[in-house]
């Protein structure tokens, strides 16, 4: 179990960090800017420049350093550590929202302590717009929001705290994800949560959680999914995986071919769209066979919105138990200033004892269950 967590976790700050300098631009220009693929550790896309070139400033993406990925994946562990049970759009209102707004701590990317909200992109400081500042149910927070991968990059904890339970992981994901997403943006997280769920089950392998994934997902999400899972089986490099892969999921993205000029109807409400970084990091751990070396860096290259799909990759790899590279993670590690096992640690310890009190609900729902004549109870 630890070394699903772990994986899990460890696995998804590498991968953020390392695609993180890459984010926002096409796999030709940073072919372009690197000289070739990237095949690691890289720094900022505009070198020392960090703090002024736009359109990232102030952020010092690369040397390691973890995004808002990342940060909203501990924020999330730390209220898993605080209610030790199921969480739900309450939870977030009441344990999430305050973590961001009221205690400082080691932004990477801007070289210094600070509040979380002031690091996270403006569809996660809807969070604190809607529920601290506009006092609007926790349940129903996320409807207006841009529709985006915001809540889903954040819910592997989900996943792992419901190890072994897709069906349950997608359920609790998509209660707690409206208070932050609605449309295909918390259908994502629902479905991410349920393929980390499904990485952790025994035998589990690439094609299992895509079925897992497909057993689940609704509308244009499932699409996407399926269609980008269908054009990676017949690729075993990510080479040669991009373009069709970017190909297969443009038709359900709504952002459009210029990742930094979106369309007019980017980000909306939608019923046949997905967001496009969930299907393509499937298609990447399908491509690379669940090795995570290969489908982190395959989603690094791919670009675009790529600190995301190398975080979904990266946790999913490593649910599925490949080896995230210690060079990498202890780079990752000693570059952002954080613990990136501590986490893990803690979201074992509470992932085991909200089993426990699972099983102890589900007897004493059994025992009821019995009590009005539905079945015998076996024990």
């Amino acid at each position: 179990m630890e070394e699903r967590v772990t994986g899990a976790l460890v696995g998804a700050a590498v991968g953020d960090a390392l695609g993180g300098p890459v984010e926002g631009y096409s796999p030709d220009q940073i072919l372009q800017r690197h000289g070739g693929r990237v095949h690691g550790i890289v720094g900022p896309w505009n070198g020392d420049d960090w703090r002024t070139a736009r359109p990232i400033a102030p952020y010092h993406k690369g040397d390691g350093h973890v995004t808002d990925d990342t940060l909203m994946t501990h924020a999330l562990i730390r209220v898993y550590a605080t209610v030790r049970d199921h969480l739900d759009a309450y939870a977030i209102a009441d344990h999430l929202v305050p973590d961001l707004i009221t205690t400082p701590r080691w932004i990477p990317e801007l070289e210094a302590e600070a509040l979380p909200l002031h690091r996270v992109f403006l569809a996660e400081k809807w969070l604190v717009t809607r529920i601290h500042y506009g006092h609007v149910d926790p349940r129903e927070a996320g409807v207006g929001n841009i529709v985006n991968c915001g809540a889903a990059m954040y819910t592997a904890p989900v996943g792992l705290v419901n190890a072994a339970n897709p069906r349950a992981a997608y359920a609790e994901a998509i209660d707690l994800a409206g208070a932050h997403q609605s449309s295909y943006g918390r259908e994502a997280a629902g479905v991410f949560a349920a393929a980390v769920a499904a990485a952790c089950a025994p035998g589990a392998t690439a094609d299992s959680v895509v079925a897992a994934c497909l057993s689940l997902a609704k509308d244009g999400t499932r699409t996407a999914i399926e269609k980008t899972a269908e054009v990676a089986a017949r690729h075993t490099d990510f080479e040669s995986a991009l373009t069709p892969l970017r190909e297969a999921v443009a038709p359900y993205d709504t952002v459009g071919p210029d990742y930094r000029a979106p369309s007019l109807a980017a980000r909306r409400p939608s019923r046949l769209h997905a967001i496009e970084e969930l299907p393509v990091a499937l298609g990447m751990v399908l491509v690379a066979g669940g090795d995570y070396r290969h489908a982190v860096l395959g989603a690094v290259n791919y670009g675009r919105d790529c600190d995301s799909i190398a975080t979904m990759a990266g946790a999913l790899a490593g649910a599925l138990g490949s080896a995230v590279p210690d060079d990498w993670s202890k780079q990752v590690a000693e570059a952002s200033r954080l613990d990136l096992w501590a986490p893990a640690r803690t979201l074992t310890e509470v992932t085991r004892e909200v089993f426990e009190k699972d099983l102890r609900r589900r007897r004493a729902h059994e025992q009821a269950f019995a009590g009005i004549g539905g079945h015998a109870c076996s024990d």
